[in-house]
């Protein structure tokens, strides 16, 4: 079975005449229907069933459409994505990405690439720290923002490209709100706003606590850095967010102190499959990123 067969059984399939699709296909009839004919025998089976002048399918043949189709397709995919493989000003790049990373990061780093490759397409996903590695290691993303770091991972390799600060927000009216810095362990009687247990800011908050001698109480749990914020803001209790969560103002705005014992950060790398080779933009990007954060943090000393 020859891939020009499949052509010509699909183009013969759809205009149901062997001239007309052999004038598309730009060769003799007696061509296609010499492959046509080649291509039954091999399959042991009628595909087509003459009716006046058209051709029309047989059961079997409309079964074979199907599936031939949807193997052309495939191909044609295929052939073009190793073509944007190679091509680092098209294509697409698929990238993965928590929500606490989307805010101000993502968009303004995306916005400075696309100012020197502006054919460069992105494709975004959200998702939580685990969910972010297992799109990783399935290869449904290229690569993936994430926090934190995974410093020593199996299926998952990459950079850190910065180190952040979390700072304690509080309500406006807190007794704490007006310090330039506080103790951590002075918040130990507190409520919490909290992130869900599947992301990791739920982890760095208590770990930070317990560091600081003390479990915290939860009072209310969130999914995005707003809802924790907006909370925080409506006297709902006290938590701990990164810096670039803290840079949107809204009209519930809490009080962001600094924590100086123990100081409470959290890494943000970017991951790729450990022992893949990335399609080239993809590849390209990655160095863009890197170079990025080295001169945003030469540009911060």
């Amino acid at each position: 079975m020859e891939l020009r067969q499949l052509h010509y059984f699909v183009k013969v399939a759809r205009k149901q005449h062997v001239t007309q699709a052999a004038q598309e296909l730009h060769v003799a009839q007696s061509a296609v229907s010499r492959q046509i004919r080649l291509l039954e025998e091999e399959l042991g089976v009628h595909l087509f069933v003459q009716k006046g002048r058209n051709l029309h399918l047989t059961s079997v043949g409309r079964l074979f459409l199907d599936r031939i189709e949807g193997i052309l397709t495939d191909l044609e995919r295929a052939v073009i994505e190793i073509h944007e493989f190679s091509d680092p000003e098209a294509g697409e790049i698929r990238i993965g990405f928590p929500h606490s990373v989307v805010l101000n990061l993502l968009p303004s780093v995306v916005a400075s690439f696309k100012k020197d490759h502006p054919n460069v397409k992105f494709r975004l996903r959200q998702g939580t720290y685990n969910s972010l590695i297992r799109d990783i290691t399935k290869g449904e993303i290229d690569l993936a923002f994430i926090s934190p770091f995974p410093e020593s991972h199996e299926q998952v390799v990459g950079e850190i490209l910065l180190t952040e600060e979390l700072f304690a927000i509080l309500p406006a009216d807190h007794i704490l709100a007006d310090y330039n810095s506080i103790r951590l362990e002075q918040l130990k009687d507190e409520s919490f706003v909290v992130f869900s247990e599947e992301y990791s800011l739920r982890t760095i908050v208590m770990s930070a606590c317990q560091k600081a001698g003390f479990i915290p109480k939860i009072e209310f749990e969130g999914e995005e850095t707003d809802t924790v914020r907006g909370l925080v803001a409506a006297g709902m209790g006290v938590s701990l967010l990164p810096e670039m969560a803290l840079t949107e103002i809204s009209m519930l705005q809490p009080a962001k102190v600094r924590v100086t014992e123990p100081r409470v950060t959290r890494t943000v790398g970017l991951i790729r499959r450990r022992g893949d080779q990335l399609p080239l933009v993809a590849e390209v990007f990655r160095r863009f990123l890197i170079e990025y954060f080295q001169a945003k943090r030469g540009g911060s000393k």
